[in-house]
């Protein structure tokens, strides 16, 4: 899953795993990704940390406190390289942490750490 409020992000991610060969469904913020996630629970999600309705902060939470989402591996994608905002993300939650703009092998790389894509 891909949960990001831009348009764009969103189709670049998909493009990106499903040359991977994974199936993508997505959501423009946090709280349409949080009810996608919890009628079906997805494998991964890749989630922007500022978004309206409900940010990243607030989805790691609800995803985690969810039957079945304390497991899911949560790649957070962000703008910002504060390395205080980094923290707080994986405090909350998030497994892994890939700074905007990034590419293809970026992403392959995050997710052969996690064990996804090898």
């Amino acid at each position: 899953m891909v949960i990001d409020d831009s348009r764009v992000i969103r189709m670049v991610v998909r493009r990106i795993l499903e040359a991977m060969g994974l199936a993508v469904v997505d959501a423009a913020d946090g709280y349409t990704g949080l009810i996608a996630c919890r009628e079906a629970m997805p494998d991964l999600v890749v989630l922007d940390w500022n978004m309206p309705v409900m940010d990243g902060g607030g989805f790691l939470a609800e995803l985690r406190a969810s039957p079945g989402g304390e497991g899911v591996p949560v790649i957070v994608c962000s703008s910002h390289n504060d390395p205080a905002r980094i923290a707080a993300a994986l405090e909350a939650g998030a497994n892994e942490y890939v700074m905007k703009p990034f590419d293809a092998d970026i992403l392959h790389g995050k997710l052969a750490q996690l064990g996804i894509f090898r």
